[in-house]
């Protein structure tokens, strides 16, 4: 069955864009040679798989991409496409009393928020494609071919903001046969989540495959913000993401503060901000803070106390887990990272070891803070800027401790400032999207690609072939109206969230 879907003829239609012999032969001449993507009038099309007032990286770092895409050029188009939730959805995923009726609602929101975190009017479009939240993925998957919501006329550069999310499930062509250029930015390292998961072993091996067949399938390049991610065809390691300018300015008002006040400018100790899923950095925070507190405090006076600020799906059990082992983190629920009474913090500590690139980190640099974090390949960017200490093992963690608490952060550069802008992420981005001078799309790696896209759709556009690999039931079709899009509740298939 899988065979005869692979070569049907709905399956290679699907995978041709539409038109004559002559559009489509100039559109494959447009594909693998994309031009300059800083040439006046190009369009951008920036794919994500979150959307605000879920306070996410993949929700806030496109959306701030997106806008300063469009800052860069006033004749650049860019549109953010962003998942849109039911409405049980979004009372699953969403603050307490912050749903939307309607798309148009949301966007409201969404501009609302960008305008005031950025200072200026965002000129950007904003679209939406229908997506379901997984409950046992913690994450969101679209539904139906997403791709075929861009209208033809902006088919020109997509920027799939975790490509291998958003194509896991994806029942249609190739994101490649349909734009020039397509680049893929890897955010997250599903393969650690996966390891941690009961039988995460064999998940980790399948996850790792299925990753990379579906990113070779539908897109061009490959950015890595780390090399703390699996490797990718056609890929390259960059940081493209930068901070707002409220966490800079923030911080060249503490600077102005550390002239005067020395360490008086801070008035709190030591921090951690972050969803609270146990791989999202509570397993190792808890493990450090425990051994600290157990082998190298000397006494009540010196051990360490930290606030903890985030909510998800684990909130419950990491404040038992806190409780049972008596632990002096004070877990104090979901706080925005610019809200003003994190400027008093001095320590950012964030211990975990599933990061991509951790944008708190980021921030608290930017706000003249010290940060202590482990010596990963996530934080190879961190490592370089005057403020950020690195430790591999305990003893190391303990110096680090000690050394921060009783010192104060150096000013930051102008340089170092500039390397967390926005402005200088998307320099960074215009750079590493375009296709490097060894990328050659030989015909065995056309032949490769194009089995890899075969064999995906066939697996993807069965309804119980969907449902049985995790696809979810109901999401092969999109809804005719977003509006009032009721779906049944989520069922999920072989993976689950089964911690070991």
């Amino acid at each position: 069955m899988v065979l005869k879907r692979m070569f049907s003829r709905g399956a290679l239609a699907r995978e041709r864009a539409p038109g004559s012999r002559s559009r489509r032969k100039r559109a494959k001449t447009q594909r693998f040679a994309p031009g300059n993507l800083r040439a006046p009038g190009r369009k951008f099309v920036v794919v994500t798989t979150a959307a605000l007032p879920w306070m996410t990286g993949t929700s806030v770092n496109p959306l701030l991409r997106a806008v300063y895409l469009a800052r860069g050029d006033d004749t650049r188009e860019v549109t953010l496409m962003v998942p849109w939730l039911a409405k049980a959805d979004q009372a699953i995923v969403y603050p307490r009393e912050t749903t939307f009726e309607t798309p148009s609602e949301q966007e409201t929101y969404i501009r609302r928020w960008a305008n005031e975190r950025v200072g200026f009017e965002a000129r950007i479009k904003i679209t939406f494609y229908p997506g379901r939240y997984a409950t046992d993925k913690g994450s969101i998957v679209p539904v139906g071919d997403i791709a075929r919501r861009v209208p033809k006329g902006d088919r020109d550069v997509a920027i799939l903001e975790e490509p291998e999310h958003l194509c896991w499930f994806h029942p249609g062509a190739r994101w490649t046969s349909r734009f020039k250029h397509v680049v893929g930015i890897i955010h997250t390292n599903y393969l650690e989540y996966a390891r941690r998961e009961e039988n995460g072993a064999q998940k980790e091996q399948v996850l790792r495959w299925i990753n990379h067949l579906t990113t070779r399938c539908h897109t061009h390049k490959v950015i890595k913000l780390s090399d703390a991610v699996q490797d990718y065809a056609r890929s390259i390691t960059q940081n493209v993401h930068g901070v707002s300018n409220g966490f800079i300015e923030g911080g060249r008002a503490k600077a102005k503060a550390i002239k005067k006040e020395g360490s008086a400018a801070f008035r709190r100790g030591a921090y951690f901000i972050g969803k609270c899923i146990w791989a999202k950095g509570y397993s190792e925070l808890l493990h450090v803070v425990g051994d600290f507190n157990e082998k190298y405090a000397k006494g009540k006076k010196g051990a360490l106390e930290m606030d903890v600020y985030g909510d998800g799906d684990d909130f419950a059990v990491v404040k038992s887990a806190i409780a049972e082992q008596n632990l002096p983190l004070r877990l104090l629920g979901r706080l925005d990272h610019a809200d003003p009474k994190i400027l008093d913090y001095k320590v950012f500590v964030n211990p975990s070891l599933s990061d991509v690139v951790a944008t708190t980190s980021a921030e608290a640099l930017a706000m003249g803070k010290f940060v202590v974090c482990a010596e990963h390949a996530s934080n190879a960017f961190f490592a370089t800027f005057t403020n950020c200490r690195t430790y591999s093992n305990m003893d190391e963690f303990a110096k680090c401790m000690r050394e921060v608490m009783t010192t104060t952060p150096k000013p930051m550069t102008d340089e170092e400032l500039h390397r967390l802008t926005w402005d200088a992420a998307t320099e960074r981005l215009l750079d590493s999207a375009a296709p490097c001078g060894d990328t050659k799309y030989t015909l065995k790696s056309h032949v490769a690609d194009w089995f890899t896209a075969r064999f995906h759709y066939a697996l993807v556009a069965s309804e119980s072939l969907r449902c049985l690999i995790g696809g979810g039931a109901g999401t092969l079709e999109p809804p005719e109206d977003l509006s009032k899009w009721d779906p049944d509740s989520w069922s999920g298939g072989l993976m689950d969230r089964k911690m070991t």
